[in-house]
Formats: C-alpha cells, sequence, structure tokens
C-alpha cells in the first residue's frame, strides 16, 4: 500500500535542519518508547548520520532514547548497511560484488596506458582516476556509456583533441566491462543503483513495518530519485529535504531548468545549474514531485534564526535575470540581521580573526562555534591559532593521508630512493619524527646531525656507494667530521640498501617498489609507522594497493613514484577519533547544510574557494556532457551556493574573506558580492579584525641597539689571516662572532657550486699544475678538464662553466710560460706564512710566489671574480697581498727570501671582451708605490691590532658597511632594528 498523495517536507535555513528533524521524529514517533528505534532514517553519507546522531542525544536529555537505524545511502558498503538495516532481498536475483576501488584506478590506469603512450604510471593513475570519475556519472546517471560512440559521430565539429579523447574513451569503455567480467565485479555505481531500486522496488510491494524518512538527501541520480519517491508514498513514509525555497515566484523557479529539447533542433537549452535550487528542483521533477505538494517542516530545532532570514537568503540567491527585483524589496526581506562580514588583508590575518572568533564564542558556557570553509588550507591555520589556547577543533573532514606522519615517512622513502640519496631527500627521511622512535631516538639524531655537517656543499656522488666516497675523502678541513660522520654512517646505510637494490633493479615493479617501502619503513621506525589512526590507514592503503598495482600500468619511472603514492594518498582522510573540543567544530559544506552551531563561521568567501572552479573533465568535452545530459562542470557552483544559503540560517553568521591570496589579489566570491548588493552592505564586525591585529603586537616596540661587544683584552685573539683584516676593520662584530664565539656560516646540502667552490677547484688545479707539473703549460689544460670530468657540479652548472674555465686556464698557461721566457719563475704555490707583529701572530697563504728576474718576490693572488681596486687600497682595506708581502719580508715563508717587488691579482673574469687578466693594487696611474705597500700594510694592521686584538675597542657591528658586504651575521646583530635609524 502506498499513499496517494506524497509526504515531502522542507526545513528552511533559518533553523538547525538535524535538530529540527529530531525534534519532529521525536514527536512524532517517540511517543512509545521504541516508537524511534522501528524506523529508518535514509541520510545522505555517515557524516550526515553522525551529526543527526548527535542532534538525538541533545534532544533526548535528561532522559535515554532509543535512535532509530540511520543508513547512509553514499555509504561504499551499501550492500551490508541494506541487509542489515533495510532488511534482505530476498528472493530476488543477487547482485554481483563491486570491484574494490583501489583494483579498480590500477586496472583503468593499465588500460589508459595502453592508449597513450609514452606516459609513466603516475601520470596513467592521475588520468585514471578522471576516467573513473567520468565512468561513475555515467553510470550515476544511468547513461548507457555505449551512447558515446552515437556523439562521436553526430559531432563532426567537435574539436580535434576533444575527437582523439573522445576515441581513446569509447576503446577503454568498451575493453572495461570485458575486465570486469573476467573478475565477475561491476561497478560501485552500478552495484549502487541496482540494489537502491530492489529497495525501491521491494518497498512498493511489501511497505516495512516502521516509518522511513530520508532526510537530507540532495542527490539528483535517478536511483536515489527512485527511492525518495518510493518513500515519499510510503503509508509511513517521508522526504526532508534542506532549503527548499516555496515561495520563490513560479517564472523564477521554470526559469532554472532542466529544459526540454528543441522540437525543431533536438538541442536542450541549458539550465541554470549554478543556482542554488536547481538540484532541489531536478529531484523534485525525477520524485514525480510538485513544488506546491511539499509541506514546511513543524518542528524548529531549538537554534533557530528568525524566519525573515530565509526570505532574506531567498531574495539574494535570486537568478541573475530576477536581480533587478531587488529594488522593489521592502527593507525586511533583504535584511540580514544576525549576519555580520569581517574583510581581512590576507589569509594568515583572517586565520587569526577566525581563532579570535571561535575562542570568544566558547566564553559562553554552553555555546557553541562552527567554521565551515571548503579552504583546507584555512582551516589548518585555524587549527594551528587554536593550540595556542590548547583547544583541539573537532574537524570533521581530518587531514589527507599524504600530511600525516606515516604518509610523509613514505613519500620520503619513494623520494630519497628515486633521487639516488641526494643530501636532501637522505636527510629529510633520516630526521623524520617516526624514524628510530624511542629510546635509541637522541643518538640516531646525533649521528644525522653530524651527517648533516659532512653534506654540506655541493651534491657527492650519486647511491649509498657515492655517499661512503664523499665521507671516505678525508683530504679536506673537515676530515674529522666526514670521519665521524662515516663511522655512523656505515649502520644507517645497511637500513636502506635493499631499497637502493629494489630501486636500482630493472626488473622493479610497481608491487615489489611499493612492498620495499612499506618494509623499510618497518626496519627504521618499527611499529611506529602503522601505530594509530593514519598508521592504521597506511597499513590499510598499502595492504590494497600492493596486489592491486600489479594490475596497474607497467611504464613505472622511479622520479614519479613519490606523486604516484601522493595521489593514493590524497583520498584518504585520517580523523583523530577522541581529544578534540567539545563546542568549536570545523565543518565541511554538506555538515554545515545539515546543522548549526550556535556561531557560524563562513570562510574563504572568495572566487575560486567559495565556489571552487570547476574541475576540468580531460575525458568528455563541456558540449558533450550536455548533450548526454550529465551534469555540468559548473553544477557544483549551486551546490556550493545551497550549502552557503543554509548556513546563512544560523542564529549568528560571521562572513570571511581576504583581501589578496598568498600570491595575488582576490577576487571576492560572487556570493558575496550579492549579498553585499541585496543589502546595501553587509553589517561589518570590527572589532575582530582589530582583535588580531594587536594579539600578537608589543605594548611597545624596543629595537636592538647596535649591538657593541667589549670582551676583555686578555681573551681577545692573538693570532689573525691576512683574509682577516679587512673583516676585523669593517665589521668587527663579525669578526667577534667568527673568531671568539666561534659561529660559522654552512653550505646548504646540495648547493650549487658557487663562486666560492669554483675559486677552491681552480686553485686545487693550479696548485698540482705547479707542484706536479713544475707549470708546463702543456699540462694545465687537461688538469681542468679532469677536474670538469670529476666535478660533482650538476651538469648545467658544468656546461655554462667550462667554455669559461677553459679560456681562463689557456690564458694562465700562456701567461706564465710569457713570464719565464722574461726570467720570472714560479717558486711555490699555496705558500704559507706567518709572521709576529705589534703582539699578534699574523699567518696566510700565498696562491703563487715568483722570483722575478732581478731577484726580488713576486705575490700572486687568483681571483675568479673582479679583483679589487686601488681606491680599496688607498682607504686601508684589500691588503690581502700588502701582508703578505709583509710576512715575506720578515722571513715568515718557509725557505723563501728576499723583499716583494711585484704585487698581483690573476683575474679569470672578462675584461675587454677576453677572459683573464693582471691587475695590481700598486700598478697604475692611482696606484701605490710597491715599495710603501708593505709600509701601508703594517700601519695598517697594527691600527688594528692595537685597537680589537691588544686592546680594548668593542667591536662594533657593521663600522664601515661599505667594505663590509657580506651578511651572515647580519641576523646575529639584528642589522634591521638598528641599521639606519638615528642614533
Amino acid at each position: 500500500m502506498s499513499a496517494a498523495r506524497p509526504t515531502v517536507f522542507t526545513i528552511p535555513p533559518h533553523r538547525a535542519f538535524a535538530d529540527a528533524l529530531a525534534a519532529g521524529l521525536i514527536a512524532r514517533y517517540g511517543q512509545c518508547e521504541t516508537g524511534l528505534a522501528q524506523g529508518v532514517v535514509l541520510v545522505p553519507n555517515n557524516r550526515a548520520g553522525r551529526a543527526l546522531s548527535e542532534a538525538f542525544v541533545r534532544r533526548s536529555e535528561p532522559r535515554g532514547l532509543l535512535l532509530p537505524r540511520l543508513v547512509p545511502v553514499g555509504d561504499p558498503e551499501l550492500d551490508e548497511r541494506i541487509g542489515g538495516a533495510l532488511d534482505p532481498v530476498g528472493a530476488a536475483e543477487p547482485v554481483p560484488p563491486a570491484i574494490d576501488p583501489t583494483e579498480r584506478l590500477f586496472l583503468l590506469a593499465r588500460l589508459v596506458e595502453r592508449q597513450m603512450e609514452g606516459i609513466d604510471a603516475a601520470e596513467a593513475l592521475r588520468l585514471a582516476q578522471d576516467l573513473g570519475r567520468t565512468l561513475d556519472q555515467l553510470l550515476i546517471e544511468e547513461i548507457a556509456p555505449g551512447r558515446l560512440r552515437e556523439f562521436a559521430a553526430d559531432l563532426p565539429d567537435l574539436s580535434s583533441h576533444w575527437q582523439v579523447s573522445l576515441e581513446r574513451l569509447t576503446v577503454i569503455l568498451d575493453q572495461w566491462p570485458r575486465v570486469l567480467a573476467e573478475r565477475g565485479r561491476i561497478n560501485l555505481a552500478e552495484r549502487r543503483n541496482r540494489l537502491l531500486r530492489g529497495v525501491a522496488g521491494r518497498w512498493r510491494t511489501q511497505p516495512p513495518r516502521g516509518f522511513v524518512c530520508a532526510a537530507g538527501i540532495t542527490t539528483t541520480a535517478p536511483a536515489i530519485a527512485a527511492l525518495l519517491r518510493t518513500v515519499s508514498r510510503l503509508p509511513e513514509g517521508s522526504v526532508v529535504l534542506p532549503g527548499l525555497d516555496r515561495t520563490m515566484p513560479e517564472e523564477e523557479w521554470q526559469a532554472l531548468g532542466p529544459h526540454e529539447p528543441d522540437p525543431e533542433t533536438g538541442h536542450r537549452r541549458r539550465a541554470v545549474e549554478t543556482h542554488p535550487q536547481f538540484h532541489l528542483k531536478l529531484l523534485l521533477d525525477r520524485m514525480g514531485v510538485g513544488r506546491a505538494e511539499v509541506e514546511p517542516w513543524r518542528w524548529g530545532g531549538g537554534r533557530d534564526a528568525p524566519a525573515v532570514r530565509s526570505r532574506a537568503i531567498a531574495n539574494a540567491m535570486a537568478p541573475a535575470a530576477f536581480t533587478s527585483n531587488w529594488q522593489s524589496l521592502p527593507p525586511s526581506e533583504r535584511r540580514l540581521s544576525g549576519v555580520r562580514a569581517l574583510e581581512l588583508a590576507d589569509p594568515a590575518e583572517e586565520a587569526q580573526a577566525i581563532a579570535i572568533a571561535l575562542r570568544e564564542a566558547i566564553e559562553t558556557p554552553e555555546r557553541t562555534a562552527a567554521l565551515v570553509t571548503p579552504d583546507r588550507d584555512l582551516a589548518r591555520r585555524v587549527s594551528a591559532h587554536l593550540r595556542r589556547w590548547d583547544i583541539e577543533a573537532d574537524d570533521s573532514a581530518g587531514r589527507p593521508l599524504s600530511q600525516t606522519p606515516p604518509g610523509t615517512l613514505l613519500l620520503a622513502l619513494a623520494s630519497a630512493a628515486a633521487e639516488q640519496f641526494a643530501p636532501v631527500p637522505l636527510l629529510a627521511l633520516l630526521k623524520h619524527p617516526l624514524v628510530m622512535l624511542g629510546e635509541g631516538r637522541l643518538a640516531w639524531l646525533d649521528g644525522v646531525r653530524t651527517l648533516d655537517l659532512a653534506l654540506r656543499g655541493p651534491r657527492p656522488p650519486a647511491g649509498l656507494a657515492g655517499l661512503f666516497e664523499h665521507l671516505a675523502d678525508w683530504t679536506g678541513r673537515d676530515r674529522e667530521l666526514r670521519k665521524a660522520a662515516l663511522a655512523w654512517w656505515k649502520e644507517a646505510a645497511a637500513l636502506l640498501r635493499p631499497l637502493e637494490a629494489a630501486f636500482r633493479s630493472e626488473r622493479a615493479s610497481l608491487p615489489a617498489l611499493l612492498a620495499m617501502l612499506r618494509e623499510t619503513a618497518s626496519n627504521l621506525t618499527g611499529d611506529a609507522a602503522w601505530a594509530g589512526p593514519a598508521g592504521r590507514a597506511a597499513a590499510e592503503l598499502l595492504a590494497t594497493a600492493e596486489p592491486a598495482a600489479g594490475e596497474g600500468p607497467r611504464r613505472v619511472v622511479l622520479a614519479t613514484l613519490a606523486p604516484l603514492l601522493d595521489q593514493l594518498m590524497q583520498s584518504v582522510a585520517v580523523r583523530p577519533p577522541y581529544g578534540q573540543h567539545p563546542r568549536i567544530f570545523i565543518w565541511g559544506l554538506l555538515e554545515a547544510r545539515l546543522q548549526h552551531a550556535d556561531l557560524m563561521i563562513l570562510a574563504g568567501l572568495n572566487e575560486g574557494i567559495w565556489p571552487q572552479l570547476p574541475t576540468p573533465d580531460p575525458w568528455l568535452a563541456p558540449r558533450l556532457r550536455h548533450e548526454l545530459g550529465l551534469p555540468s562542470l559548473e553544477r557544483r557552483i549551486g551546490l556550493s551556493a545551497h550549502d552557503l544559503a543554509c548556513a546563512l540560517g544560523g542564529r549568528q553568521v560571521l562572513v570571511t574573506r581576504a583581501r589578496r591570496s598568498a600570491r595575488a589579489p582576490a577576487i571576492a566570491s560572487r556570493f558575496w558580492l550579492r549579498l553585499e548588493a541585496m543589502t546595501g552592505g553587509l553589517t561589518r564586525s570590527p572589532q575582530h579584525r582589530k582583535w588580531a591585529q594587536v594579539l600578537d603586537r608589543p605594548e611597545a616596540y624596543r629595537p636592538a641597539a647596535r649591538p657593541a661587544p667589549s670582551p676583555p683584552a686578555a681573551r681577545r685573539p692573538r693570532k689573525i689571516s691576512v683574509t682577516e683584516v679587512d673583516r676585523l676593520k669593517a665589521d668587527p662584530f663579525a669578526f667577534y662572532a667568527r673568531r671568539m664565539l666561534g659561529l660559522t656560516a654552512l653550505d646548504v646540502p646540495d648547493a650549487d657550486p658557487g663562486a666560492a667552490w669554483r675559486g677552491t677547484a681552480v686553485h686545487a688545479v693550479l696548485e698540482k699544475w705547479m707542484k706536479e707539473d713544475d707549470c708546463d703549460p702543456a699540462r694545465l689544460r687537461p688538469r681542468a678538464e679532469q677536474l670538469l670530468a670529476d666535478s660533482n657540479a650538476h651538469p648545467l652548472m658544468r656546461a655554462l662553466w667550462q667554455p669559461r674555465l677553459l679560456e681562463a686556464i689557456d690564458w694562465i698557461a700562456a701567461q706564465v710560460a710569457e713570464n719565464k721566457e722574461n726570467g720570472r719563475l714560479p717558486l711555490r704555490a699555496e705558500a704559507w706564512g706567518e709572521a709576529e707583529m705589534s703582539g699578534v701572530k699574523l699567518h696566510g697563504m700565498a696562491d703563487r710566489i715568483d722570483r722575478l728576474a732581478d731577484g726580488s718576490l713576486a705575490i700572486v693572488d687568483y681571483k675568479t671574480g673582479t679583483p679589487p681596486g686601488p681606491k680599496a687600497v688607498g682607504e686601508g682595506y684589500s691588503m690581502q697581498l700588502g701582508l703578505l708581502g709583509l710576512i715575506a719580508e720578515r722571513g715568515g715563508f718557509d725557505g723563501i727570501e728576499g723583499l716583494p717587488a711585484c704585487f698581483e691579482y690573476w683575474s679569470l673574469a672578462k675584461k675587454a671582451g677576453k677572459l683573464g687578466f693582471v691587475a695590481s693594487p700598486v700598478a697604475g696611474r692611482n696606484g701605490i708605490d710597491p715599495a710603501d705597500f708593505t709600509t701601508l700594510a703594517a700601519r695598517n694592521f697594527r691600527e688594528a691590532a692595537e685597537n680589537w686584538l691588544t686592546g680594548d675597542a668593542p667591536f662594533t657591528a657593521k663600522l664601515h658597511p661599505e667594505y663590509a658586504p657580506y651578511g651572515e651575521y647580519d641576523q646575529l646583530m639584528r642589522l634591521d632594528e638598528w641599521y639606519g635609524r638615528e642614533e
């Protein structure tokens, strides 16, 4: 038996849907203790069921209540829920089981790979995800995939790339049924359709004994609509829709569509799918229910806003063609009392203001507050701000598995192995918080930090063996550091060898790689990687992905394994089971449609966020989707509008937006502009912006003073190199930080070879050339070429630097050969010397010392860049050559006697169109007399030593900033706080 008239209700936006529904069901069926328990409530999904359960609990206090059975019709395990809650299908033909979603994804990826040659597994998987969505849409709308062949012939004017995509799609859809038949499976969407239609058919002939209520379901799928049609006509059945506008003028209602095909052309006029009421109208049409037959739900939820709010919301969402009617609306129908707006400068300020508003709300006992936003980045920012008050918000969406510690560990393993254990991904893996978690964690981190220091600079050779080779090279200044790192690395590398072997294997398959990632994660973390909700989710994902990956794409590119894993993990949400705040919530759009908090904060109202931009379909052209009758890509905008309309019905609402995103100015959402235009300007809430701005602002700014430490003279260094004298004079604080505090700037790991590295490499070549080849011009170029061949530099850097280096090297060989002809002979390369002056020992390394024809000495310094000019020398800086000459005068270079008469920079930079030239601070019109150069250097050094080394002058920061270009210690001296301020 079925009811003659459909029983369909709607709960307006100004009422909290779940609370109002619970109140009405209790009033209708809760008079008997078991009355509710005999009924069934169909809800959209599990989260909607949870919201309704909590609403029943709130309404049942202080007495208990037996709840009805809540069945989510969008649950992937719908068959089990139907069998347990809606009674078995009985004698009907059993429905075949559905294929596992992960297995289907890999199988579709294999088909995509066959059709699109040259793509790797990650790209095939991405396209397979889009293909799965397209296939599901066809099945949900009950459109036979075979119809695509008809359109391929009927649309010859379709763009060529869409024609190619359509051909590939039809081939795949031809093959896919055979793949399913071989496994005895069907698509999950098709199985859900069959189950729902089976339930609808059975209920039409055998109505259930208790009541049946379909609540909050707005999906327009034909199978869902058929079930709702049946429920609405059951003797004890009802359908409750959220936010149906019963008062919309009929002209506007009919303008929404969907429209019948034109009898002459056969084409459909496009419906207004971006309107918030369109999907409800389409659902009513498919249910066979007129809007006039829908009745208002008589019960409230206890958290209701004034009824006039719903009318104002409906007016704000009027179709674009009818917004001119806003001018004639009475003030009561355009006023949004209780709704305030907050416009912030950027997302950081928006998150801060929202967190403050949430924190303020719970100051009132029992008051609840909810943040509603589709912007997950903003939600995470707000959660982080709330933790400053020890508040863990109840986030219904959770976090993607890829952003949890187990997920990031798997991604780090894949990245490190794919990049052959390059320093950056390797250190990220070894420092991961789950690695060696427990008693051995501190010792492990000590070893990792030692390795970190040993890997600073250019990238070592690839692979674990390359790291061993790098650490075993003890010829540099960091030999002790490398020795310590090598001792630790021998044990750590053993844990990674199986992973390296798997990634280097020519027969590496995707299942084998996933299995090795799992085993290596266990070796590094024990059980920590698989503990907790995130760990269990990661274990379940790998347990399903490993066997399914064998059916997936064959072309595995190791570099894309991490992106492939990331795609798999993005669809897995991890939500903590407990520990969240009971009165602060972060809801997605669907949760906000079905429930209200006392304060609703609707955040992120910018174009591209709310509403989000439609996701392109790479398989079906928009025109083809329209002709097939599939939902357009813009329908999600209408759903977002409906979600916003329902959330605006809260008792108190705060809508927010940021004027710019992280990268560029932001455009206000079309919904925000509608609300502003209809109301004449939303009421602002300026106090939250002010509080956000002052929360982290100190009471008074007390910038740091210019640092000038003055340690006792007895503790000051009595030894200095010739290269440190300039730093001591120009920036005494930098000298103090380096020499007395022992702070040195670290190179970044995996650094591109910079000027310092190039200079060191050139010096090494020239030193070996002199010591081993006796400066034979014919031997210099081969040595430079060997340097480039053995270099660990990036190939691009090598390609850019090699032509310049070889040209400059040829110039050096020619210059030395010319000097030899003139009687100038190289004496020593990398000559180290020292001398004591003014109570301080001065030492330094001369790149090369030559003997001139008259017996005097020439001091040579190699430069890969532009050498200092005579002006700097004249002002008492760039005295390195003069100080080396001073050491030579005093016999500081062991075995070298004579007076320096020539001071030269041999630069490899370009001058007059050629690479390589000689410059001297004591040559030219403005140069210094060579005989006075060492005297000038001695005077400058004596003044500096007596001031800062044997004296008590303070080490003032940036004393002469024009000669202190390096900024390694700018942050330590807090330069930005005092530089440029008037004393």
